[in-house]
């Protein structure tokens, strides 16, 4: 098939890129290369790549003949988005607007959102997908109004449109640059340092829902490809029906976790269990526990997560 992925030179992007040229599929990128926590920006033999602004005219032609569509760019960090919202909002709400409105002119059959879990905020979990949202930060206000952009063209228009809540992506080529990297990242690079301290924010009892980057990849494999029938299937509250007639409005919503979480300190630990520790203030706008319940995708997508974190955050 002929794919777009836009933001596919970063982190996630470029590992979706990677798979889907293995598969045989034609691949585009859009990239500009504004993500300013890469160090680096991928590329690979045989994908097109196109440096240009997600929201302009000039990338709306690129859509023309594709089937499918990946949206990954995106600002992708909570507290940079605190110092500048305009650029949060102009890149996360309106940039998948103009992805949105440049699949209706070519006539693309499917996107592909890549959301995030923090919009569930202090919702107890595990988190379900029924959840109301809790958005303690704009990052996860701008991503939420993406899903929301979503959902609704597929409401007013024939677009299939599927929506993946990523819960703490990791794994190899995740960004190291800057205070505000992953911490999985933080971790294995301060431990090469010459003071060996680990920077923990606040207590270190938060937990998060640790999802390995090669499960998400096959996650948006199965989103982008699995047949409309399987995906759309109209059972209780898994789909949504339109307001005009009784035909299944074409959005899906799934959470891409493990359904097992870890405190900061586990994760230290696991790391190197002799390196000392540096507690730093507490953060505004992020939540004390992430958890995803996964069984909407398991059942629909048919996706589990297959690999551990306990196996593999030594392993790249």
């Amino acid at each position: 098939m002929r794919c777009v992925v836009t933001g596919g030179k970063g982190f996630i992007g470029s590992h979706i890129v990677e798979r889907l040229l293995s598969e045989g599929h034609e691949v585009k990128v859009i990239d500009d290369e504004s993500a300013t926590e890469n160090e680096e920006f991928y590329e690979f033999e045989g994908a097109e790549y196109h440096n240009l602004d997600i929201c302009s005219l000039e990338s709306h032609e690129l859509y023309e003949g594709t089937d499918v569509v990946f949206h990954l760019a995106a600002r992708s960090r909570i507290q940079p988005a605190f110092n500048d919202i305009r650029d949060t909002f102009s890149n996360n709400v309106m940039g998948t607007q103009s992805v949105i409105e440049a699949c209706l002119k070519s006539g693309v059959k499917r996107v592909v959102y890549s959301g995030s879990s923090s919009v569930y905020g202090h919702n107890a979990p595990p988190h379900d997908e029924t959840m109301p949202t809790n958005c303690l930060n704009p990052y996860s206000v701008s991503k939420w109004m993406g899903e929301e952009i979503c959902k609704l063209y597929a409401k007013m228009t024939d677009l299939e449109c599927v929506a993946l809540r990523y819960f703490n992506v990791y794994g190899p080529r995740e960004p190291l640059k800057g205070s505000y990297a992953p911490v999985i990242g933080i971790f294995k690079k301060q431990k090469l340092e010459p003071r060996r301290k680990f920077t923990i924010v606040g207590t270190g009892n938060q937990r998060r829902d640790f999802t390995h980057v090669y499960d998400v990849v096959d996650a948006n494999m199965l989103a982008g490809f699995l047949e409309s029938k399987q995906l759309y299937r109209k059972v209780g509250r898994l789909t949504t029906l339109d307001c005009k007639s009784d035909s299944v409005t074409k959005f899906e919503l799934f959470n891409i976790g493990t359904g097992t979480n870890y405190s900061i300190n586990e994760i230290a630990a696991l790391v190197d269990n002799e390196v000392g520790h540096i507690h730093l203030p507490p953060r505004r706008g992020e939540a004390k526990e992430t958890l995803a319940d996964n069984s909407k995708a398991k059942d629909i997508l048919g996706w589990s997560p297959s690999r551990s974190l306990e196996e593999e955050i030594l392993s790249y």
